[in-house]
Protein backbone atom coordinates (compact mmCIF):
# COMPACT_ATOMS: atom_id res chain seq x y z
CA UNK A 1 0.00 0.00 0.00
CA UNK A 2 1.33 3.54 -0.66
CA UNK A 3 -0.21 7.00 -0.30
CA UNK A 4 1.62 9.15 -2.68
CA UNK A 5 0.67 11.90 -0.65
CA UNK A 6 2.52 10.85 2.63
CA UNK A 7 5.88 10.39 1.21
CA UNK A 8 8.66 12.63 1.94
CA UNK A 9 12.48 11.85 2.23
CA UNK A 10 13.73 11.42 5.68
CA UNK A 11 17.07 12.92 7.53
CA UNK A 12 18.92 10.77 9.76
CA UNK A 13 21.81 11.71 10.06
CA UNK A 14 22.91 12.25 13.98
CA UNK A 15 23.91 15.81 13.63
CA UNK A 16 20.76 16.76 11.74
CA UNK A 17 19.21 18.30 14.71
CA UNK A 18 22.40 19.94 16.31
CA UNK A 19 22.36 21.26 13.08
CA UNK A 20 18.94 22.33 12.88
CA UNK A 21 20.25 24.34 16.07
CA UNK A 22 23.32 25.75 15.04
CA UNK A 23 21.19 27.10 11.70
CA UNK A 24 19.07 28.81 14.65
CA UNK A 25 21.87 30.50 16.36
CA UNK A 26 23.16 31.40 13.05
CA UNK A 27 19.79 33.08 11.91
CA UNK A 28 21.11 35.62 15.42
CA UNK A 29 24.48 35.84 14.14
CA UNK A 30 23.37 36.74 10.56
CA UNK A 31 21.28 39.29 11.78
CA UNK A 32 23.42 40.93 13.98
CA UNK A 33 26.11 40.99 11.84
CA UNK A 34 23.49 42.67 8.61
CA UNK A 35 24.45 41.39 5.08
CA UNK A 36 28.49 41.21 5.60
CA UNK A 37 29.36 37.65 5.60
CA UNK A 38 26.59 36.69 2.85
CA UNK A 39 28.05 39.49 0.59
CA UNK A 40 30.21 37.31 -2.53
CA UNK A 41 33.39 39.26 -3.82
CA UNK A 42 32.96 42.07 -5.78
CA UNK A 43 34.66 40.39 -8.94
CA UNK A 44 32.58 37.36 -8.85
CA UNK A 45 28.98 39.14 -9.03
CA UNK A 46 27.12 40.10 -12.20
CA UNK A 47 24.44 43.02 -13.82
CA UNK A 48 21.77 41.15 -14.01
CA UNK A 49 22.05 38.81 -10.43
CA UNK A 50 25.05 39.24 -8.08
CA UNK A 51 24.32 35.90 -6.83
CA UNK A 52 24.48 34.13 -10.12
CA UNK A 53 27.42 32.68 -10.45
CA UNK A 54 26.63 30.20 -7.18
CA UNK A 55 24.32 28.38 -9.45
CA UNK A 56 27.32 26.99 -10.37
CA UNK A 57 27.06 24.45 -7.47
CA UNK A 58 30.17 22.15 -7.72
CA UNK A 59 31.81 25.22 -9.78
CA UNK A 60 35.55 26.06 -7.60
CA UNK A 61 34.52 29.28 -7.29
CA UNK A 62 31.02 29.08 -5.97
CA UNK A 63 32.62 25.90 -3.56
CA UNK A 64 35.54 28.36 -2.53
CA UNK A 65 32.86 30.96 -1.28
CA UNK A 66 31.16 28.77 0.53
CA UNK A 67 33.99 27.52 2.18
CA UNK A 68 34.72 30.82 3.14
CA UNK A 69 31.38 31.48 4.76
CA UNK A 70 31.72 28.16 6.66
CA UNK A 71 34.56 29.60 8.37
CA UNK A 72 32.98 32.91 9.56
CA UNK A 73 29.60 30.63 10.77
CA UNK A 74 32.36 28.47 12.55
CA UNK A 75 34.12 30.75 14.05
CA UNK A 76 31.33 32.89 15.26
CA UNK A 77 28.95 30.04 16.46
CA UNK A 78 32.47 28.15 18.30
CA UNK A 79 33.07 31.53 20.15
CA UNK A 80 29.86 31.71 21.60
CA UNK A 81 29.55 30.80 25.50
CA UNK A 82 26.64 28.66 24.99
CA UNK A 83 27.95 26.65 21.45
CA UNK A 84 29.45 24.14 23.79
CA UNK A 85 26.98 23.17 26.01
CA UNK A 86 24.29 23.22 23.45
CA UNK A 87 26.37 20.31 21.77
CA UNK A 88 26.60 18.28 24.10
CA UNK A 89 23.46 18.54 25.03
CA UNK A 90 22.60 17.21 21.99
CA UNK A 91 25.08 14.59 21.51
CA UNK A 92 23.48 13.09 24.55
CA UNK A 93 19.93 13.03 23.32
CA UNK A 94 20.69 11.60 20.05
CA UNK A 95 23.15 8.66 21.66
CA UNK A 96 20.87 8.29 24.40
CA UNK A 97 19.89 4.61 24.68
CA UNK A 98 16.29 5.21 25.77
CA UNK A 99 15.04 6.49 22.56
CA UNK A 100 12.57 4.87 21.28
CA UNK A 101 13.57 2.71 18.19
CA UNK A 102 10.58 3.30 15.08
CA UNK A 103 10.43 0.36 12.88
CA UNK A 104 8.78 -0.67 10.28
CA UNK A 105 7.42 -4.10 9.19
CA UNK A 106 8.72 -6.56 5.87
CA UNK A 107 7.31 -10.42 6.64
CA UNK A 108 8.66 -11.63 9.75
CA UNK A 109 10.87 -8.88 10.54
CA UNK A 110 10.49 -5.42 11.91
CA UNK A 111 13.63 -3.24 10.46
CA UNK A 112 14.91 -0.32 12.37
CA UNK A 113 18.29 2.25 11.17
CA UNK A 114 19.35 2.81 14.46
CA UNK A 115 22.59 5.39 15.29
CA UNK A 116 24.21 6.43 18.89
CA UNK A 117 27.89 7.42 19.93
CA UNK A 118 29.27 3.71 19.10
CA UNK A 119 27.82 3.49 15.28
CA UNK A 120 27.67 7.12 13.97
CA UNK A 121 27.22 5.84 10.76
CA UNK A 122 24.39 3.63 12.02
CA UNK A 123 23.55 0.25 12.55
CA UNK A 124 20.47 -1.38 10.47
CA UNK A 125 18.87 -3.90 12.25
CA UNK A 126 15.76 -6.12 12.86
CA UNK A 127 13.77 -8.15 15.30
CA UNK A 128 10.69 -10.11 15.56
CA UNK A 129 7.46 -8.54 16.55
CA UNK A 130 6.72 -10.52 19.75
CA UNK A 131 10.53 -9.56 20.74
CA UNK A 132 10.05 -5.74 19.60
CA UNK A 133 7.44 -5.72 22.18
CA UNK A 134 9.56 -6.62 24.75
CA UNK A 135 11.54 -3.74 27.38
CA UNK A 136 14.83 -5.30 26.36
CA UNK A 137 14.51 -6.61 22.52
CA UNK A 138 17.34 -8.54 21.07
CA UNK A 139 18.31 -7.30 17.90
CA UNK A 140 20.20 -8.93 14.94
CA UNK A 141 22.69 -6.88 12.50
CA UNK A 142 21.62 -6.43 9.16
CA UNK A 143 23.95 -4.04 7.87
CA UNK A 144 26.72 -2.33 9.51
CA UNK A 145 27.27 1.31 8.30
CA UNK A 146 30.61 2.08 10.18
CA UNK A 147 32.22 -1.36 9.46
CA UNK A 148 31.14 -1.20 6.07
CA UNK A 149 32.41 2.66 5.46
CA UNK A 150 35.85 1.10 6.77
CA UNK A 151 36.33 -1.89 4.87
CA UNK A 152 35.56 -0.57 1.34
CA UNK A 153 37.03 2.95 2.18
CA UNK A 154 34.11 5.00 1.56
CA UNK A 155 32.16 7.83 3.20
CA UNK A 156 29.27 5.67 3.54
CA UNK A 157 26.23 7.63 4.77
CA UNK A 158 22.70 5.30 5.02
CA UNK A 159 19.84 6.64 1.91
CA UNK A 160 17.29 3.95 2.42
CA UNK A 161 15.79 0.72 0.98
CA UNK A 162 13.19 -0.81 -0.96
CA UNK A 163 12.35 -4.46 -0.22
CA UNK A 164 11.18 -7.07 -2.13
CA UNK A 165 7.58 -7.53 -2.38
CA UNK A 166 5.94 -10.38 -1.10
CA UNK A 167 9.21 -12.28 -0.67
CA UNK A 168 10.89 -9.96 1.62
CA UNK A 169 14.16 -11.72 0.69
CA UNK A 170 16.10 -9.07 -1.20
CA UNK A 171 16.22 -5.26 -1.17
CA UNK A 172 18.08 -2.48 -2.86
CA UNK A 173 20.45 -0.33 -0.05
CA UNK A 174 20.80 2.98 -1.50
CA UNK A 175 23.77 4.92 -0.05
CA UNK A 176 25.60 8.17 -0.55
CA UNK A 177 28.72 9.65 -0.30
CA UNK A 178 29.18 12.11 2.53
CA UNK A 179 24.94 12.87 2.16
CA UNK A 180 25.08 13.90 -0.93
CA UNK A 181 21.75 13.82 -3.15
CA UNK A 182 23.32 11.48 -5.53
CA UNK A 183 23.55 7.57 -4.20
CA UNK A 184 24.41 3.98 -5.03
CA UNK A 185 21.92 1.59 -5.45
CA UNK A 186 22.98 -1.93 -4.63
CA UNK A 187 21.28 -4.98 -4.13
CA UNK A 188 21.11 -6.95 -0.75
CA UNK A 189 20.17 -10.45 0.33
CA UNK A 190 18.03 -10.24 3.68
CA UNK A 191 18.47 -14.09 4.06
CA UNK A 192 22.44 -14.10 3.91
CA UNK A 193 23.03 -10.12 4.79
CA UNK A 194 25.41 -9.61 2.15
CA UNK A 195 25.35 -7.48 -1.25
CA UNK A 196 24.00 -9.74 -3.97
CA UNK A 197 27.40 -10.72 -6.35
CA UNK A 198 26.18 -9.44 -9.56
CA UNK A 199 23.19 -8.40 -8.54
CA UNK A 200 21.60 -4.93 -9.35
CA UNK A 201 23.81 -2.24 -9.16
CA UNK A 202 23.81 1.44 -9.77
CA UNK A 203 26.63 3.76 -9.51
CA UNK A 204 25.92 7.83 -7.87
CA UNK A 205 23.66 9.66 -9.23
CA UNK A 206 20.23 11.37 -8.18
CA UNK A 207 18.73 7.66 -9.16
CA UNK A 208 14.79 6.80 -8.54
CA UNK A 209 14.57 3.08 -8.64
CA UNK A 210 11.75 0.37 -7.74
CA UNK A 211 11.16 -2.58 -8.14
CA UNK A 212 8.72 -4.32 -10.41
CA UNK A 213 9.11 -7.53 -10.46
CA UNK A 214 12.36 -9.96 -8.72
CA UNK A 215 14.41 -9.67 -12.39
CA UNK A 216 13.43 -6.14 -13.29
CA UNK A 217 13.42 -2.43 -11.85
CA UNK A 218 12.02 1.05 -12.63
CA UNK A 219 14.71 3.10 -13.30
CA UNK A 220 15.24 6.86 -13.71
CA UNK A 221 19.19 7.59 -13.21
CA UNK A 222 21.47 9.58 -15.51
CA UNK A 223 21.49 7.88 -18.85
CA UNK A 224 23.67 10.17 -20.58
CA UNK A 225 22.59 13.23 -22.17
CA UNK A 226 19.21 14.79 -22.00
CA UNK A 227 18.33 12.09 -19.74
CA UNK A 228 18.09 14.69 -16.24
CA UNK A 229 16.02 17.80 -15.97
CA UNK A 230 17.65 21.23 -15.52
CA UNK A 231 17.20 20.22 -11.52
CA UNK A 232 19.69 17.64 -12.36
CA UNK A 233 16.95 14.75 -11.52
CA UNK A 234 16.06 11.92 -13.65
CA UNK A 235 13.48 12.98 -16.72
CA UNK A 236 13.53 9.36 -18.69
CA UNK A 237 12.02 6.16 -16.72
CA UNK A 238 13.32 2.81 -18.28
CA UNK A 239 12.89 -0.71 -17.37
CA UNK A 240 15.62 -2.79 -16.70
CA UNK A 241 15.85 -6.91 -16.79
CA UNK A 242 18.21 -8.95 -14.24
CA UNK A 243 21.65 -10.11 -15.69
CA UNK A 244 21.50 -7.43 -18.76
CA UNK A 245 22.98 -3.78 -19.12
CA UNK A 246 21.96 -1.01 -18.13
CA UNK A 247 22.21 0.46 -21.33
CA UNK A 248 19.87 -2.22 -22.83
CA UNK A 249 17.13 -1.38 -20.22
CA UNK A 250 13.91 -0.58 -22.52
CA UNK A 251 12.37 3.27 -22.78
CA UNK A 252 9.01 3.80 -20.31
CA UNK A 253 8.46 7.01 -20.13
CA UNK A 254 10.26 10.73 -20.66
CA UNK A 255 9.12 14.26 -18.96
CA UNK A 256 10.47 17.59 -20.85
CA UNK A 257 13.83 19.35 -19.38
CA UNK A 258 11.83 21.96 -17.61
CA UNK A 259 10.52 19.32 -15.59
CA UNK A 260 11.75 19.08 -11.64
CA UNK A 261 11.60 15.22 -12.50
CA UNK A 262 9.80 12.05 -13.15
CA UNK A 263 9.63 8.95 -11.38
CA UNK A 264 7.99 5.05 -11.70
CA UNK A 265 7.10 3.66 -8.36
CA UNK A 266 4.87 0.38 -7.78
CA UNK A 267 2.29 0.21 -5.38
CA UNK A 268 1.18 -2.58 -3.70
CA UNK A 269 -2.08 -2.51 -1.69
CA UNK A 270 -4.75 -5.08 0.25
CA UNK A 271 -3.70 -7.59 -2.75
CA UNK A 272 -3.98 -4.34 -5.43
CA UNK A 273 -0.62 -4.57 -7.67
CA UNK A 274 -0.46 -0.56 -9.19
CA UNK A 275 1.85 0.84 -11.18
CA UNK A 276 2.59 4.83 -11.54
CA UNK A 277 4.59 7.38 -13.22
CA UNK A 278 5.06 10.61 -11.61
CA UNK A 279 5.88 13.75 -13.46
CA UNK A 280 6.64 16.74 -11.61
CA UNK A 281 5.92 19.74 -13.64
CA UNK A 282 6.90 22.23 -10.71
CA UNK A 283 7.53 21.44 -6.77
CA UNK A 284 3.78 21.56 -6.37
CA UNK A 285 2.08 20.33 -9.55
CA UNK A 286 2.38 17.17 -11.07
CA UNK A 287 0.82 14.79 -13.97
CA UNK A 288 0.36 11.37 -12.60
CA UNK A 289 -0.08 8.39 -15.13
CA UNK A 290 -1.27 4.43 -14.23
CA UNK A 291 -0.08 1.44 -15.95
CA UNK A 292 -3.27 -0.16 -17.79
CA UNK A 293 -3.04 -3.07 -20.25
CA UNK A 294 0.56 -1.78 -21.13
CA UNK A 295 -0.26 1.56 -21.90
CA UNK A 296 0.45 4.65 -19.68
CA UNK A 297 -2.92 6.41 -18.97
CA UNK A 298 -3.33 9.99 -17.81
CA UNK A 299 -4.82 9.72 -14.19
CA UNK A 300 -7.91 13.13 -14.73
CA UNK A 301 -7.09 15.19 -11.86
CA UNK A 302 -5.99 19.38 -10.77
CA UNK A 303 -1.89 19.58 -11.21
CA UNK A 304 -1.81 20.61 -7.93
CA UNK A 305 -4.21 17.65 -6.58
CA UNK A 306 -1.60 15.09 -4.83
CA UNK A 307 -2.57 10.94 -5.44
CA UNK A 308 -2.70 7.90 -3.34
CA UNK A 309 -4.53 4.81 -3.08
CA UNK A 310 -6.66 2.00 -0.40
CA UNK A 311 -7.88 -1.19 -1.80
CA UNK A 312 -9.62 -0.28 -5.13
CA UNK A 313 -9.83 3.48 -3.74
CA UNK A 314 -8.22 6.66 -5.59
CA UNK A 315 -7.35 8.96 -2.77
CA UNK A 316 -6.62 12.91 -3.70
CA UNK A 317 -5.63 15.30 -1.85
CA UNK A 318 -6.71 18.68 -2.68
CA UNK A 319 -4.43 22.00 -2.70
CA UNK A 320 -7.20 24.21 -4.12
CA UNK A 321 -11.02 24.46 -4.74
CA UNK A 322 -11.79 21.57 -6.94
CA UNK A 323 -15.62 21.87 -9.30
CA UNK A 324 -16.52 18.61 -10.74
CA UNK A 325 -19.43 16.31 -11.27
CA UNK A 326 -21.46 19.25 -10.02
CA UNK A 327 -19.71 19.41 -6.80
CA UNK A 328 -16.99 22.18 -5.31
CA UNK A 329 -14.44 20.66 -2.91
CA UNK A 330 -12.42 22.88 -0.74
CA UNK A 331 -8.59 23.05 -0.60
CA UNK A 332 -7.51 20.67 1.57
CA UNK A 333 -10.20 18.20 1.57
CA UNK A 334 -9.26 14.86 1.19
CA UNK A 335 -11.64 12.65 -1.55
CA UNK A 336 -11.75 8.91 -2.46
CA UNK A 337 -13.64 7.44 -5.51
CA UNK A 338 -13.64 3.97 -6.86
CA UNK A 339 -10.16 3.93 -8.98
CA UNK A 340 -11.78 1.91 -11.99
CA UNK A 341 -14.37 3.82 -12.21
CA UNK A 342 -13.06 7.14 -12.00
CA UNK A 343 -10.61 5.90 -14.98
CA UNK A 344 -13.90 5.60 -16.86
CA UNK A 345 -14.88 8.94 -16.30
CA UNK A 346 -17.14 8.47 -13.20
CA UNK A 347 -16.62 11.68 -10.75
CA UNK A 348 -18.25 10.35 -7.63
CA UNK A 349 -16.24 10.76 -4.97
CA UNK A 350 -16.66 11.02 -1.22
CA UNK A 351 -15.33 13.10 1.49
CA UNK A 352 -12.95 12.17 3.56
CA UNK A 353 -11.77 14.87 5.32
CA UNK A 354 -13.39 18.55 4.64
CA UNK A 355 -10.97 21.59 6.40
CA UNK A 356 -12.59 24.37 8.47
CA UNK A 357 -11.40 27.53 9.86
CA UNK A 358 -9.37 25.99 12.59
CA UNK A 359 -8.92 22.47 11.13
CA UNK A 360 -7.17 20.60 8.61
CA UNK A 361 -5.64 17.55 7.45
CA UNK A 362 -1.92 16.37 9.18
CA UNK A 363 -1.69 13.10 7.47
CA UNK A 364 -2.62 9.43 7.17
CA UNK A 365 -1.84 6.09 7.72
CA UNK A 366 -3.09 3.05 6.50
CA UNK A 367 -3.53 -0.04 8.61
CA UNK A 368 -5.23 -3.17 6.94
CA UNK A 369 -8.63 -2.14 7.44
CA UNK A 370 -8.59 1.21 8.40
CA UNK A 371 -7.35 4.78 7.01
CA UNK A 372 -6.57 7.00 10.02
CA UNK A 373 -7.11 10.46 9.43
CA UNK A 374 -4.69 12.64 12.11
CA UNK A 375 -5.87 16.20 11.92
CA UNK A 376 -4.41 19.73 13.03
CA UNK A 377 -7.38 21.10 15.32
CA UNK A 378 -8.07 23.97 17.69
CA UNK A 379 -4.87 24.83 19.60
CA UNK A 380 -2.94 22.81 16.79
CA UNK A 381 -2.90 19.70 18.83
CA UNK A 382 -3.38 16.55 16.57
CA UNK A 383 -5.67 14.15 16.70
CA UNK A 384 -6.33 10.88 15.16
CA UNK A 385 -10.14 9.09 13.55
CA UNK A 386 -10.27 6.46 11.47
CA UNK A 387 -12.28 5.58 7.94
CA UNK A 388 -13.04 1.99 8.65
CA UNK A 389 -14.54 1.48 4.57
CA UNK A 390 -13.79 3.69 1.54
CA UNK A 391 -17.01 4.05 0.37
CA UNK A 392 -17.80 6.94 -2.78
CA UNK A 393 -21.00 5.10 -3.23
Amino acid sequence: MKLCFAEHRHWSSLLDWAGLAALLMLVCVTSARGEEAARPPSALSTAEDPYLWLEAVTGERALNWVREQDAITTRELESSPNFEPIRQRLLAILDSKEKIPSVAKHGAWCYNFWRDGKSPRGLWRRTTLAEFKKAEPAWEIVLDLDKLATREKENWVWKGYDVLYPAYDRCLVFLSRGGADAKVAREFDLKTREFVKDGFYLPEAKSEVAWRDRDALFVGTDFGPDSLTSSGYPRIVKEWKRATPLAQAQFVFEGKPEDVSVTASVVHDHGHTYEFIRREVTFFTSQDYIRRAGVWVRIDKPDDAEIGTFEDQLLLRLRSDWKVGGNTYPAGALLAGDLEGYLKGERKMATLFQPAERKSLAGTSPTKTYLILSEHGEGQAVFARAVPHLDAG
